[in-house]
């Protein structure tokens, strides 16, 4: 039987212990499971939004003149 007297947290291996930073994201570097930063996705997500509105402006303007 193991030490923690059959405790089934303790099956798999050693539990780590977490800081403050690590739970709280600590960057993008230091984030759990390695996710992209939240401000960068919606950067990127507005960028494609306008990058379309403007093609969709050009296009009409095009659908006008011609």
């Amino acid at each position: 039987m193991t030490r923690g007297g059959g405790n089934m947290l303790d099956v798999g291996g050693t539990r780590q212990h977490l800081g403050r930073k690590a739970l709280r994201g600590g960057g993008p570097a230091g984030r759990i499971g390695g996710g992209t930063d939240p401000q960068a996705q919606k950067r990127a997500l507005l960028r494609t939004l306008k990058e379309q509105r403007e093609a969709r402006r050009e296009g009409d303007a095009e659908k006008e003149n011609g």
